[in-house]
C-alpha cells in the first residue's frame, strides 16, 4: 500500500501495525496449568463421587465407558469400592417409539420429583451408527430445565453399536450415581432395538410411553415390548388429543387382559399424561411407588435384585470372552485369511467360525 505524506489531504492514513500478542497470557497459562491435578487414583475418584462431586462423577462414567485397558482397570477398582454404597434407589426404565415425547416426559417427571426432594439422575442411552459409530447424545439439549436443576444429573452415553455395551456401562453407570445419592435413577432407552430387553433386566420398574393413533404399522414393536411393561403412559394427552388419548388407553388396557399373568403379581396399568400441562405426571410417580411397596412386601422385589445381579455376572463373563477373543493376537492374525476365504467361496461362514474357533 502506498504510504500517505503529511501533506496530502486525504483521510486516510496508514499506521504502522504492532506485534500479536499471545493467545493466552503466559503469567494465567501457568495458573491454569498448575490447577489441572495429576491422574486421579481410585481412592479420590471414590471419595470425590460419595461427596457428590459431578464433575468426579462424570469422568469416572467416562472411564466405565472407555474401551482402553487402564482405563477398564481403573474403572473396575472404582466400581468396586462404590458397590457398598449402592442398591438404595429405585430404577426405573423409560421406553417408547421415536416421538412419542420421552425427554420431555422425562423432564417433567424429574422436575416433579426434585421438587419433593429426591435426587434423580438419567442415564439415557442414544443409538449410535454402525458405520461410523457416532451418536448425536442430545438429551441434555432436550431436557434444559433438568439440566439445570441441582437436584438432577443427565448423562447421556452412546450404545457404541453393541448390546454388551451398553449393558455392561450402564449397570456399571447406575452403581456410581447410586453411590453419589441419586435415590431415583431413570434409564432412557430409543424404544426400537434389543437394548430394552436388557435395560429390563436391570431396573426395578419398566414404563413403556406410547402416543394416541399411532397406527397398526408400530403393532411389532409395541407386542415385545409391551409384555415386558409394568405400566403404559399414553403420552401428550393434552388438548383436541385428550379423547384419543383415553380411547388408546382403553383399548391397551384390554390388550393387556391378554398377556400372560406378570410373575410379580402385578397387574400392569395404563395412564394418560401431558408433560406440556403435567396431568398425569404425580399419578405415574405414585403407581412406581405402589408397585416398588407391593413387590417389597411380597419380596419379589430383593428376588429380582438378585437374579439382577447373577445377570450382570453371566453378561460381564460373556462380554470379557468377546473381548478376549477379538483383542487375541492369533484371532487378529487369522481373521483377514479367513474373510477372504468366506468371501472367495473357499469356505463357508460356518466353517471358518468353527475354524477359527478351534472346534
Amino acid at each position: 500500500m502506498i504510504e500517505k505524506d503529511h501533506t496530502d489531504e486525504s483521510a486516510l492514513r496508514v499506521n504502522e501495525g504492532i506485534d500479536q500478542p499471545e493467545a493466552l497470557n503466559p503469567e494465567m497459562a501457568g495458573k491454569f496449568r498448575k490447577a489441572i491435578p495429576a491422574e486421579l487414583d481410585a481412592a479420590a475418584y471414590v471419595a470425590g463421587i460419595r461427596q457428590g462431586n459431578r464433575s468426579l462423577l462424570s469422568k469416572a462414567i467416562t472411564l466405565v465407558e472407555s474401551s482402553l485397558p487402564r482405563h477398564q482397570a481403573l474403572a473396575q477398582e472404582i466400581i468396586g469400592a462404590c458397590v457398598p454404597y449402592s442398591g438404595k434407589s429405585v430404577r426405573v426404565g423409560i421406553t417408547g417409539v421415536p416421538g412419542v415425547g420421552k425427554s420431555t416426559f422425562i423432564e417433567a417427571l424429574g422436575k416433579y420429583l426434585t421438587s419433593q426432594g429426591n435426587k434423580i439422575a438419567v442415564l439415557a442411552i442414544d443409538p449410535s451408527s454402525q458405520r461410523t459409530k457416532g451418536s448425536i447424545l442430545g438429551d441434555k439439549t432436550r431436557m434444559e430445565d433438568l439440566a439445570n436443576d441441582p437436584n438432577a444429573y443427565i448423562r447421556p452415553s452412546s450404545s457404541a453399536g453393541t448390546l454388551g455395551g451398553v449393558t455392561r456401562s450402564t449397570r456399571e453407570s447406575i452403581i456410581l450415581c447410586e453411590a453419589a445419592g441419586f435415590n431415583i435413577i431413570f434409564v432412557e432407552t430409543v424404544g426400537v432395538g434389543q437394548s430394552e430387553t436388557a435395560v429390563h433386566s436391570m431396573v426395578d420398574f419398566f414404563l413403556l410411553l406410547m402416543l394416541a393413533g399411532a397406527g397398526d404399522e408400530l403393532q411389532g414393536i409395541k407386542r415385545g415390548i409391551m409384555e415386558m411393561a409394568d405400566a403404559i403412559v399414553i403420552n401428550k394427552a393434552d388438548g383436541d388429543n385428550i379423547p384419543k388419548a383415553e380411547l388408546a388407553a382403553r383399548e391397551y388396557k384390554n390388550a393387556l387382559h391378554l398377556f400372560p399373568a406378570s410373575s410379580s403379581g402385578w397387574s400392569p396399568m395404563v395412564l394418560t399424561a401431558s408433560s406440556a400441562n403435567g396431568s398425569g405426571i404425580a399419578e405415574t410417580w405414585q403407581m412406581v411407588e405402589n408397585y416398588t411397596a407391593m413387590t417389597r412386601v411380597s419380596g419379589y422385589y430383593e428376588a429380582t435384585r438378585k437374579e439382577q445381579a447373577l445377570q450382570a455376572f453371566t453378561d460381564t463373563v460373556e462380554e470379557s470372552i468377546r473381548q478376549r477373543f477379538y483383542h487375541d493376537p492369533n484371532i487378529i492374525n487369522r481373521l483377514p485369511s479367513l474373510k477372504s476365504d468366506i468371501l472367495s467361496g473357499i469356505i463357508s461362514p460356518y466353517a471358518a467360525a468353527k475354524k477359527l474357533i478351534g472346534g
